[in-house]
C-alpha cells in the first residue's frame, strides 16, 4: 500500500508585545503584525488570530504576562492552533517557558525568516548565508538536559562522563559554522575578484535598494530583460543579481549625443522591519555590493500606507552598513494604485537628489528613467574638450563607451573630443596631456 506524504499546514495565533509611548503605538504594532501574517503565509502557515499586549517591557520568563499567557492558552484551544509566531526574538528561556506552559509549537520572527529565507535560497552563496544564520541561531538556543545526556569519553583509562551530549552539538555547529566561513570567504574572494574586473571598466554601477516586495526585480526585468522571479511575495528573490542596462543617451538640445550608455544594474534582497542580527551578518557579503555601487537607486512601494516607515527601515539599515554618502535616486513605484493626485503630492524622499513616479509593471515613468539616470550622472561628470592622438584610440573607446559625448571632430593630429567624462577618465586624459 502507498502512503502519500502530505505537508502539515500549521495554522498560527501571532503574538505581539507593544513596549512603545507613542499614541500611534497601536497602528505600528499592527502593521508589524500585518507584515508578520504575510512572512507567515509566505513560509505555509495560516494565521488564525491575532493577541496584543502593552507593556514597559518583555516579560523575560514568557514575553507576555501571565493574565495574557492564559487569555492566549483559551484562544489556542477555541481556535484549533498548532503553533505561535512572537512579533520579536524569544530569547532561549522565553521558547522554553512558553513551550512548556502552552504546550505547543513557539516561533518567532527570526525562525519564520530563516525558514522563508531557507526554502528561496537558489545560489550556493545564498544557500550557504543562510544554514551559516540558522546555525548561529540555533547555536544561541542550545540547552542540555543534565548529566543523562552524557557520553563516555573514547580512549585507554577513560573514566566517567566524558562530553556531554549539549557540549558535543555546540562543538559540532561551531566546527561547521568555521567551515561555512572559510567557504563564505572564498566566495567573497571571488566577488572582490569579479568588482575588480568590473572596475577595470567604467560603467556607472546603479545598486537597487527597498524593502521587501516593492518591486525592485520588475523594475530590472522592465529595464534590461532579464527574467528575474518577481512575485508578489515576501522575500520572493534573495540572490544579488546584475544585469547591464544599455540605453540611447542624450540629455536633450545641448548634448548632440546620439550614442549608446550603459550602466549596471544591481538587485539586492529586500530589507525588512526587525531583521534578524544573524542574517544581516550572513548576507553582510551580499549587501556590501551596494557599498562598491556608485549610486543608489531606490525603489518604494508609493500605495504602501507603510511606506515612511518602510523608508526609514532601508536607510537605517544603509546606514548600518555605513553607506550614506552616496546619491540616491528614488523611485516611487506603484503609482498605478494611487488615483488621487493629492496623495502623489505626498511622495517625498529628503534623501534623494533625483524622484520619479513609475509604475515598472505597467511601464508608466520609465521613459523618463534614462533622463534622470543622465542628470544623475552629469552632476559628477567634467566638461572636457581634448585633441586624443591617433595613438590613443583606446582612451578614445574608453570615453565614447562611458562618456556623455557632445561634439566629436576627426583632424590631421588627432580627434577632437568635447564630452562630460567620469573622474577616472578626465585624470587619464590629463596623466596623458602631462606628458
Amino acid at each position: 500500500m502507498l502512503y502519500e506524504n502530505k505537508e502539515e499546514i500549521e495554522y498560527v495565533i501571532l503574538v505581539a508585545v507593544d513596549t512603545s509611548n507613542g499614541d500611534d503605538s497601536l497602528s505600528g504594532v499592527e502593521s508589524s503584525l500585518d507584515e508578520l501574517a504575510e512572512l507567515a503565509e509566505t513560509a505555509g502557515a495560516v494565521v488564525v488570530g491575532r493577541l496584543t499586549q502593552k507593556l514597559p517591557s518583555f516579560n523575560p520568563s514568557t514575553y507576555i504576562g501571565s493574565g495574557k499567557l492564559e487569555e492566549l492558552r483559551y484562544k489556542i484551544l477555541d481556535r484549533g492552533a498548532t503553533g505561535i509566531i512572537t512579533d520579536d526574538e524569544l530569547s532561549p528561556a522565553q521558547m522554553y517557558n512558553l513551550s512548556k506552559a502552552l504546550d505547543i509549537k513557539v516561533m518567532d520572527r527570526t525562525m519564520v525568516i530563516l525558514d522563508i529565507f531557507a526554502a528561496h535560497a537558489r545560489t550556493a552563496e545564498g544557500k550557504l548565508q543562510v544554514e551559516l544564520a540558522q546555525l548561529q541561531y540555533r547555536l544561541s538556543r542550545l540547552t542540555g538536559k543534565g548529566i543523562s545526556m552524557s557520553r563516555l569519553g573514547g580512549g585507554i583509562g577513560t573514566r566517567g562522563p566524558g562530553e556531554k551530549k549539549l557540549e558535543q552539538d555546540r562543538r559540532v555547529i561551531r566546527n561547521r559554522v568555521a567551515q561555512l566561513k572559510r567557504e563564505l570567504a572564498d566566495v567573497v574572494e571571488h566577488r572582490e575578484l569579479t568588482r575588480k574586473n568590473r572596475d577595470l571598466g567604467t560603467d556607472p554601477v546603479f545598486a537597487i535598494v527597498g524593502y521587501t516586495n516593492v518591486g525592485k526585480s520588475t523594475l530590472l526585468n522592465a529595464l534590461t530583460g532579464a527574467d528575474i522571479l518577481a512575485e508578489n511575495k515576501l522575500f520572493a528573490t534573495l540572490d544579488t543579481t546584475t544585469r547591464v542596462y544599455e540605453y540611447s543617451r542624450g540629455m536633450g538640445e545641448d548634448s548632440g549625443n546620439t550614442g549608446k550608455q550603459k550602466v549596471l544594474l544591481i538587485d539586492t534582497v529586500g530589507f525588512i522591519r526587525k531583521l534578524p542580527h544573524n542574517l544581516v551578518d550572513a548576507f553582510r557579503s551580499t549587501l556590501e555590493e551596494t557599498d562598491y555601487a556608485d549610486y543608489i537607486i531606490h525603489v518604494v512601494d508609493a500605495s504602501s500606507p507603510d511606506r515612511i516607515s518602510e523608508m526609514k527601515v532601508v536607510y537605517d539599515t544603509l546606514d548600518m552598513l555605513k553607506i550614506e554618502k552616496k546619491k540616491v535616486i528614488t523611485f516611487f513605484n506603484k503609482i498605478d494604485k494611487i488615483e488621487d493626485p493629492d496623495d502623489r503630492l505626498g511622495l517625498i524622499d529628503k534623501r534623494a537628489v533625483k524622484t520619479l513616479l513609475i509604475s515598472a509593471k505597467n511601464g508608466i515613468g520609465l521613459d523618463k528613467i534614462n533622463v534622470c539616470i543622465d542628470e544623475v550622472l552629469r552632476e559628477d561628470r567634467k566638461l572636457v574638450d581634448v585633441v586624443l592622438s591617433y595613438k590613443k584610440m583606446s582612451l578614445l573607446s574608453q570615453i565614447k563607451n562611458s562618456s556623455e559625448i557632445i561634439e566629436e571632430e576627426y583632424l590631421e593630429e588627432g580627434v577632437r573630443i568635447k564630452a562630460f567624462v567620469s573622474e577616472d577618465i578626465c585624470g587619464k586624459i590629463n596623466a596623458i596631456q602631462d606628458i
